[in-house]
């Protein structure tokens, strides 16, 4: 906890927990960029990383008076065996129904912090007479984005309160062949990068999001839920629609349709990477194309935050320029 200016927590990292056949996320609302309607929760499994904060640890670090410290390999049976008595089935009510029996079972302990990462499987396919369908039996494990959440939950006078939330996505890895540019930007003596009017465009992108109301997160109406699915489809969406100028450009777009079609979103937060590849052979006789290396260290990178205010502004100058 900050104690004046003082960092005090301490917890637990890789708790692994799985649990099968957590009931599945229906009825969500639909969007024109996705056609994501139910998220499969056979296998329901995360790695957490939880963190006690309290001033009552003061002395275990002072004096090594560990008589109100709460062992980690306790807090990671806690998580596992919890799991069990969980009665939702999203991983936001996962981890806010985590922190608060922290709080209730240990009173000294302030507040707790905890941060669930989506261990995702996907379904293979079996062959069902002369086609393939999903196996529901046999899963293999996702090599791509994966969903994240952290909450914090504190203590109060008048009960458990949580102060921190996000909901997110990492690791999307896109690449648009063309359709991107990159110009106009300051040239000076420093500058040796040649402008780009078409072309390939790799980007890592990581999002968060917040909920104006915490308890849309819960799952328990669907319609106000939102998955990493849909969030990931849309901007797979604007990728492809958007002949983009540049990175910064293309995720203001994609935060203003995510915040479009999700008002009970706050924000939506970005970190991205540039990752684009470097040229090697740059036009091939008779044939379309070119030939790419994966780029050289250093890369760029962004950060930024898309606000209802902003899809707001967006809206008026559109319907100003359109009355003229």
């Amino acid at each position: 906890m900050t104690n004046g200016k003082r960092t005090m927590l301490y917890g637990k990292g890789d708790v692994f927990v799985y649990r099968t056949y957590v009931p599945n996320i229906k009825g969500l609302r639909q969007i024109p960029e996705s056609s994501f309607n139910e998220r499969d929760n056979t296998i329901f499994g995360f790695n957490c990383q939880i963190a006690l904060k309290g001033h009552a640890f003061l002395t275990s670090f002072t004096e090594g008076d560990n008589s109100l410290v709460v062992a980690t390999d306790s807090m990671k049976n806690f998580i596992q065996y919890e799991m069990a008595n969980f009665q939702g089935n999203t991983a936001e009510s996962f981890i806010k129904y985590i922190c608060n029996r922290f709080l209730d079972k240990y009173a000294h302990v302030d507040a707790v912090e905890l941060t669930a990462n989506e261990m995702p499987f996907e379904h293979v396919l079996v062959p069902t007479g002369t086609a393939h369908d999903k196996s529901h039996l046999v899963y293999k494990k996702s090599r791509n984005e994966y969903a994240t959440t952290t909450i914090e939950v504190v203590r109060t006078g008048t009960g458990n309160k949580v102060v921190k939330h996000t909901s997110g996505i990492r690791d999307v890895h896109l690449i648009k062949v063309s359709g991107s540019s990159f110009y106009g930007f300051i040239r000076d003596e420093y500058t040796t990068l040649p402008e780009a009017f078409d072309r390939p465009l790799f980007i890592y992108l990581d999002f968060d999001w917040e909920y104006e109301n915490i308890e849309d997160a819960s799952g328990a109406n669907p319609e106000k839920y939102v998955a990493s699915e849909q969030i990931a489809d849309i901007a797979n969406t604007v990728f492809h629609e958007l002949d983009n100028k540049s990175i910064q450009q293309l995720i203001y777009k994609i935060g203003l349709r995510i915040l479009d079609r999700f008002p009970q979103l706050k924000n939506i937060q970005f970190k991205t990477n540039n990752r684009t590849w470097e040229t090697v052979v740059e036009e091939i006789p008779n044939a379309k194309g070119s030939v790419y290396q994966e780029p050289r260290p250093p890369y760029g990178f962004q950060g930024f935050e898309v606000t209802q205010a902003d899809l707001k502004a967006e809206k008026e100058k559109e319907a100003a320029e359109a009355i003229q």
